[in-house]
């Protein structure tokens, strides 16, 4: 089932197959979903880009699992933490929770209970208000439905986070290169026209 909602994730997994594997599994979901192999490129792309959620295997090279965690919790970064990890004792799940992991779950796991936490993460991440009114323009953020005038919008999943995107900026100009940083991955081309007549709405 895809999901109507727009999240940006981030999965951080050295074991290359698998990491695209969670990626690819989460964009055909409905999620925005970029890849960092190590340690060092995770906390780099992390403080870069605006994820709601980053799933961090434990076991990285470069940067340990558990300093990455320590410093996406104590950094520039609101992004809800889930943690991987081969060793599922209480003990280890204990010590990620200190660290500063929002949530645990152990390896080998089901992909199902992955997109469910996932999103469980995304509802709990900072946000501006549930619903935003501009106008006869309503936008129920938490339920993804838009109306305008009473009347019902039918957009598309992307047509939705480009206009939440907007209507959270108050007025503000958003560049194509910010709607492409908030509503698409960073496989998005940077020079494509797909959100060219966004700007206008």
């Amino acid at each position: 089932m895809v999901q109507d909602v727009r999240v940006r994730v981030l999965v951080v997994e050295d074991r290359i197959e698998l990491a695209d594997d969670i990626a690819e599994g989460l964009r055909d979901r409905g999620f925005a979903a970029d890849v960092a192999y190590d340690g060092a490129s995770a906390i780099e792309k992390a403080v870069m880009n605006p994820y709601d959620v980053v799933v961090l295997d434990r076991d990285l090279p470069k940067v340990h699992g558990d300093a990455v965690c320590t410093t996406l919790a104590q950094g520039p970064t609101d992004a809800r933490i889930l943690m991987l990890t081969a060793s599922g004792t209480v003990g280890d799940r204990v010590e990620g929770l200190n660290l500063g992991a929002d949530d645990y779950l152990s390896k080998p796991f089901a992909f199902e209970e992955l997109v469910a936490r996932v999103l469980a993460l995304s509802r709990r991440r900072p946000a501006g208000p549930p619903i935003v009114t501009r106008g006869e323009l309503v936008f129920d953020r938490a339920r993804r439905m838009a109306s305008r005038a009473g009347r019902p919008l039918s957009l598309s999943r992307k047509e939705m986070g480009v206009l939440e995107a907007l209507l959270v900026a108050d007025g503000a100009v958003v560049s194509a290169s910010e709607l492409l940083e908030q509503v698409w991955d960073e496989h998005a081309d940077p020079f494509s026209n797909a959100v060219t007549g966004s700007r206008t709405m």
